[in-house]
């Protein structure tokens, strides 16, 4: 809608994960490193959570994309399951249909094929995603699988990715036995307001602004207060602004231009709608206290600068 009025060669917020997109900012870089070395170390096994919109399908992406066809990968992305569905799933990932087996014989054929592909020197990495939802008894049989091993290493690497209670649910005491098996637990942090301008910048640059600080730094607080630096919301709110910028005539970009589309969105402080999720209201996305940022003002948004102004206070 707006490329040719801005010159971009493509969108650059869209909503869709695309590993070309990635903006490796501290908290996705280490979460990457910890990524690979659940792929490359002896003893992989590796849990990432973060919000919702956090980036964390988007670093699964990247990974995926790097990887060497020496390495067999099984990508659960529907973990609404019991555990005998999750072992159908994970087999029919590696090829084989064992929808009317028992249990038993699907364990028999995971153990089968992941010995195979071990005396094939090829590594097995499982990667589940969402794995939040997933039963007790499902991540218990995750646990079970990734105890086999050769003479030096586990033959199965594994990566569990999920929102906080993912997190919740791993220090729970039926999954003790579990959670000792795992490496390394990193929860992706939220960008902070330094990281959004880069954010913005290396996205735009991506899509060949002409201009990549587009973006006029004044605004930055304002989409840091409005989005609380998950990237979704950041995406969503600068292709609304984007959008409306195209219909307004206007190739400048301003925190006026950024306030009106978050009138338009209806949207209230971060803070204010992850209180809302969280009873207590005292965790924000950064794992800070939130001191009361404040709620949706009574006449709307008509003054982005007074916004800014307070905000910095």
């Amino acid at each position: 809608m707006y490329l040719e009025f801005f010159n971009l060669a493509t969108y650059p917020f869209r909503v869709t994960p695309d590993a070309g997109f990635l903006y490796l900012g501290k908290a996705h870089a280490r979460a990457k490193a910890y990524l690979d070395y659940a792929i490359w170390s002896p003893d992989g096994f590796v849990v990432i959570t973060g919000d919702i919109g956090s980036g964390k399908t988007i670093l699964l992406k990247k990974i995926l994309s790097e990887l060497p066809d020496s390495v067999v990968v099984a990508k659960i992305f529907q973990t609404q399951l019991d555990e005998t569905e999750f072992l159908q799933a994970l087999l029919l990932e590696f090829g084989y249909q064992a929808f009317d087996a028992k249990k038993v014989e699907l364990l028999d054929a995971l153990n089968s094929f992941l010995i195979e592909q071990h005396e094939n020197k090829r590594q097995v990495v499982l990667i589940v995603d969402e794995a939040q939802n997933l039963t007790e008894r499902a991540l218990e049989e995750i646990r079970l699988l990734s105890g086999l091993e050769s003479q030096n290493e586990k033959i199965l690497h594994v990566i569990l990715v999920g929102q906080a209670e993912l997190g919740e649910k791993l220090d729970s005491p039926g999954l003790e036995q579990l959670a000792q098996r795992i490496q390394l637990r990193f929860y992706i942090k939220s960008l902070n307001r330094n990281e959004i301008s880069t954010y913005l910048k290396h996205r735009l640059t991506i899509a060949e602004a002409p201009d990549p600080a587009l973006f006029p730094e004044d605004a930055i607080p304002l989409i840091d207060r409005y989005t609380g630096g998950v990237p979704r919301l950041i995406n969503i709110l600068c292709d609304t602004v984007l959008t409306g910028a195209f219909v307004e005539g206007t190739t400048t970009i301003s925190a006026e231009l950024v306030a009106a589309a978050i009138e338009e969105l209806q949207w209230v402080p971060y803070a204010e709608r992850a209180g809302k999720r969280n009873q207590q209201g005292a965790v924000s996305a950064r794992g800070e206290l939130d001191n009361g940022a404040g709620g949706k003002p009574e006449n709307g948004l008509h003054d982005a600068k007074e916004i800014a102004e307070k905000l910095d206070r």
